[in-house]
């Protein structure tokens, strides 16, 4: 069954999967990944605190049969790599059996990211496994928070590109779509999904989930102004004939009834009953963000 055919993740009945770090804005658990895998879910997702006391600090697989209550796997650590911050790790299985975590790595004194891969033949092993610079970025562009799925041997990549040519204006964000054979090598194949002027996302979109691959609709999230920047709202967008992402003016723009409003982050897995369950990183009354889930039925 399709993604498509489901109903959207909504903010009403949430289940707490990882409590923020702390209270306040600025403590966040989410920046979610989520696969199935012979039955069971597995998780990564990023650990922050606040400014003042390190952003992004770790990224943390969990796993469950339930896809609510989970059980730890690992955890890796941001000053291992030497990033100053993490941000939406992706975790998954390879075709040949093993597995791979990308992480969203922050150059420490800038504005810059670069994602890196990490390899193993057991989730367990994944602190430990083979690293590899997938993606350095350069000095015009910071890249990010990749949505990534494999299918008949092609691997796909929607990555979210910060431009740094203007200086105090690096908070803009756009989606550019990647093909590899390996999830190691990338070609880009240009700009996907762009800011709407005058709308909800005007500041940013970045895909966040892949509903359908055909036709292609997304999930994805943004903002309106600089100032919304940590607090995105979600929505859909759809593909036309060239592959260019466009907003779905039939979709509501998903936002947490509390704080700051953020609504961001989802992500998706098609369970084998034919529900399916999204998690999505949700604002708190306090400020905080929990990282949560819903279930949407057959």
């Amino acid at each position: 069954m399709d993604l498509l055919q489901t109903a959207l993740p909504m903010s009403e009945t949430p289940q707490v999967v990882v409590p923020a770090p702390g209270a306040g804005p600025g403590n966040w658990a989410g920046a979610a990944s989520a696969v199935l895998v012979d039955g069971v879910t597995y998780l990564a997702y990023r650990v922050r605190r606040p400014l003042a006391e390190g952003r992004g600090l770790a990224t943390a697989v969990i796993r469950s049969t339930d896809g609510v209550s989970f059980d730890p796997v690992c955890q890796v650590f941001r000053d291992d790599f030497g990033a100053e911050s993490f941000e939406r790790p992706v975790v998954l299985r390879r075709p040949d059996g093993g597995w791979r975590l990308y992480l969203s790595c922050a150059t420490p004194g800038s504005k810059h990211w670069w994602i890196e891969a990490l390899d193993a033949d057991r989730p367990e092993d994944l602190p430990r496994g083979r690293r590899t610079v997938v993606l350095p970025g350069d000095a015009a562009v910071a890249v990010k928070d990749p949505v990534i799925t494999v299918r008949d041997g092609l691997w796909e990549m929607w990555l979210c590109e910060h431009p740094l040519t203007d200086g105090g204006e690096e908070d803009r964000m756009s989606t550019a779509y990647l093909s590899s054979t390996d999830g190691l090598s990338w070609h880009r194949h240009g700009t996907v999904l762009e800011p709407t002027p005058g709308t909800w996302d005007a500041r940013g979109a970045r895909v966040t989930a892949v509903l359908s691959h055909d036709p292609l609709v997304v999930l994805y999230d943004g903002r309106a102004c600089a100032e919304d920047n940590w607090h995105e709202t979600t929505s859909v967008a759809r593909a036309d004939a060239t592959g260019q992402l466009l907003p779905d003016p039939e979709s509501p723009v998903l936002r947490s009834p509390n704080s700051d409003g953020a609504l961001r982050y989802a992500t998706a897995v098609n369970n084998p009953d034919g529900s399916t369950r999204f998690y999505f990183e949700m604002a708190r009354p306090d400020g905080a963000h929990d990282l949560v889930t819903t279930l949407s039925p057959a």
